[in-house]
Order: structure tokens, then C-alpha cells, then sequence
């Protein structure tokens, strides 16, 4: 006899309806090429967790005309706690990062089990906190850092077809390093200084524009994606911890890989004053620390 209070999904692959002509998208709130997309930062979302930051990032140009967001990520952090007797000694923290993106966080469906783009992440973004965090002060202890990828930077109206370079990988990156080092200041783990992340990419508009440099770059907005450059930066200490640098650069300018990392900084900088204003609201709420 079937279980009238279970309600059973469909034995088969869902797929969501596409449409074949998507809705035509508004300029007329696209960002500047020199200005970076605007940022939500909260932290202390995840009360269990020793810390926890939540981050969206907002789509300038959406298909109905009005801002939405198009990534989000959600952080936590747990420990330092002490690693079991059975381990070796270690002088050090030992950092452990897992980045994972939910099922629905793309346009294809993700499984349930890391793929290598995700660990790839998870390798950029040890990396990149690894620098920043003062490691000696916890010996044989152990943290886990823990980043959901709620959204992922993707057009959900561009069709099944069109190629999937894997450019938005640069921008979630970028989040993850920034909403990651937030939750690690909201845990209280003793940081050298907050490491942000940023990206530049160099890209044309349409077929007829010439290639251009932009910071923070939204990459369905864009005809084509020539290379992407993501770095994670300590602005007080002016201190790179990672560079991951893609795409392949015209030989004409051999200055433009430099050109590419400093736009990057730029943007670097830009989030770091977010994850600044964050911390602030958090220690003194509601009060304006302007």
C-alpha cells in the first residue's frame, strides 16, 4: 500500500523550461568598467559556527531591468579546535578549505560529491588565507573553512548550447576569498590583515569594440572573454597571497599582463572596504562608523 503522506518526486531528470529567444537586457544600468559591482556583506549568519558571512553580489543589467543578484555564497567557519591525539605534531594551524557548489546553483545541475573545479576552488582559496592568517598561534589545532555556492555568476536565459568557458569561476573565486576572510574575522582567528578578492578581465563588448580592460567583470554582459585575472591582496601589508591567472593574452602589448594584475588590485581594494564596513557593523550596529 502506497504512503499517502509521502509526495514522490518525478522518476526522471527534471530539466527547467528554456525559452528560445531570451528577453532582451537593459544598458541602462550597466556598471562602469572601472567601478566594481555592489556588494552585500553580513556576518555572524550561521550562529552555530564558530564564524559565518553571507555575500551577494548584484547583476547590473538584468533581463526585466531592475538590479538582481547573480552570486551568492554563504560562509562558515569552525575552530580552531584541536586535532585528535592520534595526529602528528604540528607548530602550525592546519587550514582545511572545501568550497562546494549546491545542485542548483548553475545552470546544469551539480552532484553531490566535489568535481575538480570545485577543488580547484578549494585549492585557490587555501591559498589565499593561508597568507593572511597568523598560524603559529594555534599548534596542533585545526580549522575548517566551509563556502556554499548558493548562486553561481551564470545567465539563466542564455541557452543549453552555448559554450561554458568556465570565466564565472574567476568571480566565485573572488567571493569566496572575500566572504570566506570575513567569517574568519567574525570567528576571531588573528589575521595579519583581511585579504579581499578581485578580478579583471580583458573583454569586448560586441563584435565591433575593441578589447578593453574592466574590473569585476559580469560575464554574460560581455561578447567574448580574451583572459581573466583573479587575485587575492593584503591592502594594509600590500601583500599578494594568490594569483590565477586565465586565458590567453595578444602578443602585441607584453605589458598587459601587469595592466591586468593592478586592475585587479584595484578591485581588491574596493572589496576590502566592504569587508571593513562589515566587521564594523558588526562590533558597533547601528551606529554609522563613516
Amino acid at each position: 500500500m502506497a504512503d499517502r503522506r509521502r509526495v514522490n518526486g518525478p522518476v526522471g531528470q527534471t530539466i527547467p523550461p528554456i525559452y528560445d529567444t531570451p528577453p532582451p537586457k537593459f544598458a541602462a544600468n550597466q556598471k562602469s568598467q572601472d567601478a566594481i559591482r555592489k556588494i552585500f556583506l553580513k556576518t555572524g549568519v550561521t550562529p552555530s559556527a564558530s564564524g559565518s558571512a553571507y555575500l551577494e553580489l548584484e547583476n547590473p543589467s538584468s533581463s526585466t531591468g531592475r538590479s538582481s543578484t547573480s552570486l551568492k555564497l554563504t560562509c562558515t567557519v569552525h575552530g580552531p579546535r584541536s586535532l585528535p591525539r592520534s595526529a602528528p605534531f604540528s607548530p602550525h594551524i592546519i587550514l582545511t578549505t572545501h568550497v562546494k557548489y549546491a545542485p542548483f546553483a548553475t545552470r546544469q545541475r551539480r552532484g553531490y560529491l566535489r568535481d575538480s573545479s570545485e577543488r580547484d576552488l578549494g585549492v585557490h582559496l587555501e591559498t589565499a588565507l593561508r597568507g593572511a592568517i597568523i598560524a603559529d598561534r594555534w599548534p596542533k589545532s585545526g580549522v575548517d573553512i566551509i563556502v556554499t555556492i548558493i548562486e553561481g555568476d551564470q545567465d539563466r536565459n542564455a541557452p543549453e548550447n552555448q559554450a561554458d568557458d568556465g570565466w564565472d569561476m574567476m568571480n566565485v573565486l573572488g567571493g569566496c576569498i572575500t566572504v570566506a576572510s570575513a567569517a574568519i574575522a567574525d570567528a576571531g582567528i588573528d589575521c595579519v590583515d583581511t585579504v579581499a578578492g578581485g578580478v579583471a578581465a580583458l573583454v569586448v563588448r560586441d563584435e565591433k569594440s575593441q578589447p578593453t580592460i574592466v574590473l569585476d567583470p559580469a560575464v554574460a554582459e560581455y561578447h567574448k572573454v580574451f583572459a581573466a585575472c583573479c587575485v587575492a591582496y593584503l591592502p594594509v601589508r600590500d601583500e599578494v597571497t594568490n594569483i590565477w591567472f586565465k586565458g590567453q593574452l595578444p602578443d602585441a602589448d607584453g605589458m598587459l599582463y601587469a595592466k591586468l594584475v593592478e586592475q585587479s588590485l584595484i578591485a581588491c581594494r574596493n572589496a576590502s572596504r566592504v569587508v571593513i564596513k562589515a566587521l564594523e557593523d558588526t562590533v558597533h550596529p547601528g551606529q554609522d562608523t563613516s
